[in-house]
């Protein structure tokens, strides 16, 4: 178990890593911050010397310390309610990438984690790497059997690494909220906990090859959309290996416009593929940044680097749909009941209160294109409101909102006029169509009753296990009940306990006395 100094000391070096940087002072002049952690940030940024003014570089800080931490401001991007506007805008601009690890080290890591050498595997691996991030790094090699493949492999230590660091973000999460107030609102306890399960994922590449496998069987039927190919036999925990992708990176938009494509027509496709991820399948891909996504020569995105997936159950994906489909149409009023059925706000505020205030937000968005006004400032709008009206982090949402503002920024880039309601709103109209209409509504509660109906003989079991039939005896008549000595009465204590004893040794002594005793 790690001890509070070992943490304490990581986390003031940290803090002073980001006080050189002036990333703390936006904490220091918050009044909503508490005041302990003010106190803390501000001795952080004495002893570096620095004084409040400049331009905070928080992505500059977030490198500097280390892998996990590039992780982690990658997610507190999404977070301008928690981290402040000017900073979660500096975050998105972090790129998770490190000088690569010798050659050596990676060829010694696949050969034990194979147990056999690299020429068994591989007929060729070029050892300068394609890509080099916080986690692991990629090479280009060519199969045994003569395919052209990408390798994935994880940094020696990492594992160890990340374990560590996040042993104390969980202790500083847990001091903050129990702080109480505007902190145990934000959650950073349960913000914390996601942030370790997403880096858990992606430290095992075997959960990434399976997440991969899943997400292409959900997209087989998705025109334009595909997901490289998993070479199962040279995959473990710490190695993975898909097929070589030959495209164009989706950022280079004037080399796809030299090959003729049609940027308009990739950008709808981009739009409508994360769409059908986050409705429709609840299973969708949360690194859609620039450099995870290709474009085949036939204008087919190829997306890769499977290692953050989100996830979203059945009813949250309804919910979703309609608070999509009522912010694009005008509903504000249930766009606000839904977020009281989902007990996002609390119930002692006002629904027509709620739906005003997301009207506020909502309205000078509508019918214009993403280049004037975009969905990630209509995410900051409804984070300025969620403090007034007491709605607490919504963890398990915080991957939509930062993938969101990705697919937005990407979609941008290749069409700049294009509008994200007008895109979505066809797509949300005829899903809830076809989830929320009458016909899906009578076929999902016969589906329930028939799920229920087919459950009651275990039920039945399950109580005459607990409940058996008698048996041959006949059943005992009601016996009388009687106070015991051990029995504690109300009043009763050791004063009792004596009063009883006394008794008892006084009717001994009478009947020895009598002669009833001999």
């Amino acid at each position: 178990m790690t001890s509070s100094l070992v943490h304490l000391s990581r986390l003031f070096r940290w803090g002073v890593t980001l006080a050189r940087r002036r990333a703390l002072v936006g904490i220091e002049n918050d009044p909503n911050a508490p005041a302990a952690v003010r106190q803390f940030v501000r001795l952080a940024r004495l002893a570096t010397m620095t004084g409040k003014r400049g331009k905070p570089d928080y992505a500059g800080a977030f490198r500097a310390i280390g892998p996990a931490a590039i992780k982690l401001g990658q997610s507190l991007a999404t977070r301008p309610d928690l981290v402040g506007e000017e900073a979660a805008n500096n975050l998105l601009s972090l790129q998770d990438s490190l000088p690569p690890v010798p050659f050596a080290q990676i060829r010694a890591a696949i050969e034990s984690s194979f147990g056999q050498s690299l020429e068994n595997l591989f007929a060729e691996i070029d050892p300068e790497p394609v890509g080099a991030a916080s986690i692991a790094q990629v090479h280009k090699a060519v199969t045994t059997d003569g395919r052209k493949v990408a390798v994935k492999v994880l940094r020696p230590g990492i594992r160890e690494k990340f374990a560590r660091d996040i042993q104390t973000y969980e202790w500083a999460a847990a001091h903050v909220e129990q702080m109480g107030g505007e902190a145990q609102r934000l959650r950073p306890r349960l913000t914390i906990a996601n942030f370790k399960r997403w880096t858990n994922s992606e430290l095992d590449l075997r959960r990434e090859a399976a997440s991969a496998s899943e997400l292409a069987e959900q997209m087989a039927g998705v025109p334009g959309y595909r997901i490289p190919q998993i070479d199962w036999d040279r995959t473990n925990g710490r190695v993975m290996t898909v097929e070589w992708i030959d495209g164009i990176k989706i950022s280079r938009t004037d080399e796809l416009r030299a090959r003729g494509h049609d940027l308009a027509a990739i950008s709808e496709r981009l739009v409508i593929s994360f769409l059908t991820q986050a409705i429709s399948t609840g299973f969708f891909h949360a690194d859609m940044h620039q450099g995870n996504l290709f474009v085949e020569d036939d204008g087919t995105i190829v997306a890769i680097d499977f290692g953050i997936m989100g996830r979203i159950d059945r009813r949250a994906r309804q919910w979703l749909a309609e608070i999509l489909y009522g912010l694009t149409t005008g509903n504000y009023q249930r766009v606000a009941e839904i977020h009281f059925e989902a007990q996002y706000v609390p119930s002692y505020h006002s629904v027509g209160e709620f739906a005003t205030a997301l009207r506020a937000v909502g309205e000078p968005m509508r019918g214009k294109p993403v280049k004037e006004l975009s969905v990630g400032q209509m995410l900051d709008g409804l984070f300025a409101i969620t403090r007034d009206f007491d709605m607490q982090t919504q963890p398990h949402l915080l991957l939509l909102q930062k993938t969101m503002v990705m697919v937005e920024g990407i979609a941008t880039q290749l069409n700049p006029d294009i509008n994200m309601w007008d895109t979505a709103a066809p797509y949300v109209r005829e899903w809830i169509r076809d989830e929320l209409g009458p016909e899906a509504a009578l076929a999902q509660r016969i589906k329930d009753d028939t799920e229920t109906l087919l459950r009651l003989p275990g039920l039945i079991r399950r109580l005459e296990e607990k409940f058996p039939p008698k048996g041959g005896a006949p059943e005992a008549p009601p016996l009388p009940e009687i106070v015991l000595l051990t029995d504690k009465r109300e009043g009763s204590g050791w004063f009792g306990y004596l009063v009883a004893a006394l008794a008892g040794g006084g009717a001994m002594w009478g009947a020895l006395a009598a002669g009833w005793i001999g």
